[in-house]
């Protein structure tokens, strides 16, 4: 059935895939198959809703369903993969958990990089970057996303600031203040970074502050948690020169 204004009808689970998707045949195991016909208890002829971060959103039918996997038909390109805007967040690591809910909201609020950064208050040295895809990708499948943030692997702050790139605006959410970042934020590309719990050295603070491309930003008259300011800065950002105008 082609798609239509009421067709696929918005109930339709909608799942990530990881190989390019096309039109044809393709075979769903594991927990996603799990999912569709153990969960969603799918049946041949019910539609299915795809995406693999590359080349969309696809529509496709359940050609027969087992116990162990799921055969689907793909059938039509819904929606080409989403354009975001260029928007990096670098967040130092914190507690598991918290750091969760940040990819989640990352994807979400759609940042298109994710850079976890080595500080030296940082608690968590090594988060565990298979477990933060995993929550971009159920944030994705739940909030319509066609393209998932970028993962980047942990990188010390000095390495970060030493390899900035020039044209970067680096939007450093700096508790002794700054400017307000409504204003600061400019379309082009950029990155917000966010400290740790407790916060960036002095020392710290002085090298964010020597970057040419950093912007020292005020979120308010509160110290917000780490992930609260995560998704403030975001919001904002996105409100004044993302794809929320």
């Amino acid at each position: 059935m082609p798609a239509t204004p009421a067709w696929p009808p918005r109930s339709t689970p909608r799942l990530f895939v990881e190989a390019p998707l096309a039109p044809g045949p393709r075979r769903i195991d594991g927990p996603a198959a799990h999912y569709l016909a153990g969960v969603m208890r799918l049946k041949a002829g019910d539609p299915v809703r795809l995406f693999d971060d590359e080349t969309g959103e696809w529509l496709a039918t359940v050609a027969a369903a087992g116990k162990r996997d799921v055969m689907l038909d793909v059938t039509e390109l819904l929606a080409e993969r989403e354009a975001v805007p260029d928007l990096w967040i670098c967040a130092a690591p914190i507690k598991k958990g918290r750091i969760d809910w940040m990819a989640e909201k990352a994807c979400e609020l759609g940042v298109a990089r994710f850079v976890p950064v080595l500080t030296a208050r940082t608690i968590v040295d090594h988060p565990k970057l298979d477990r933060l895809r995993a929550h971009m990708i159920e944030a994705a499948e739940q909030c319509g996303r066609t393209a998932l943030p970028a993962l980047a692997d942990p990188v010390k702050l000095p390495a970060l600031l030493r390899d900035w790139p020039g044209t970067r605006a680096l939007i450093f959410a700096d508790e002794q203040g700054g400017t307000s970042l409504a204003e600061a934020a400019k379309p082009g590309p950029a990155a917000i970074l966010i400290g740790p719990e407790g916060g960036f050295t002095d020392e710290e603070r002085a090298a964010i502050r020597g970057l040419p491309q950093a912007v020292p930003v005020s979120l308010g008259p509160r110290i917000l948690r780490a992930d609260t300011a995560l998704a403030a800065a975001v919001s904002i950002w996105m409100a004044a020169a993302g794809d929320w105008r």
